[in-house]
């Protein structure tokens, strides 16, 4: 008898340890976020010379502000192929986010904000995640009038909600998500 009651107290304790157990024992993946020190945007136009906007913060979060480049001109009433990229220049060599961005397209999304509107000017998104919606790393812009001190807002948006309000067409207002990267270009339409 005594056997038959250890032998149950035994059962008894393995099946408590056992139900104890969890899945959440497993470590949880973490995804974690990219340093991105640099974001360069290429405008290609039909015929006519390539502009490039470029922010490039070298010590990332350290006290250095982020340097502002433009090189070229931004041509009035101009319709341009852009393509977006995003760097960690902290690494030897330079670390590509943008393939990462591109791999994980459902959870990405690029927004082009005028907040100052010259006449005529857009975004217009040429690229699609799986669902249908826009990634925003391939574009198509247009210049708009001949305009000076425009601004540009470029955000990159992790775990957006891409079915939103107006996020398809760019507006991140109801986008929510964890903002990757935050630049402003200042620029002038010739």
């Amino acid at each position: 008898m005594k056997t038959i009651k250890y032998l149950f107290l035994s059962i008894l304790s393995l099946s408590a340890l056992v139900s104890c157990s969890s899945d959440d024992d497993t470590p949880e993946v973490v995804n974690e976020e990219e340093v991105i020190t640099t974001v360069r945007l290429e405008l290609t136009p039909a015929i006519g010379d390539i502009v490039v906007l470029q922010s490039q913060d070298l010590d990332g979060e350290g006290p250095d502000a982020p340097v502002y480049t433009i090189e070229g001109s931004i041509l009035a009433n101009t319709e341009y192929v852009g393509e977006i990229q995003f760097l960690n220049e902290l690494e030897s060599p330079a670390e590509d986010i943008t393939l990462e961005v591109l791999e994980e397209a459902l959870d990405h999304q690029v927004f082009y904000i005028y907040t100052t509107n010259n006449a005529g000017s857009t975004v217009t998104y040429t690229d699609m995640d799986s669902d249908g919606n826009p990634i925003g790393v391939a574009t198509t812009f247009n210049s708009g009038a001949v305009s000076t001190g425009n601004t540009l807002v470029v955000q990159l948006i992790h775990e957006p909600n891409k079915t939103g309000d107006g996020v398809s067409n760019g507006d991140a207002t109801n986008a929510n998500g964890s903002i990757d990267a935050n630049v402003t270009f200042t620029y002038d339409v010739n």
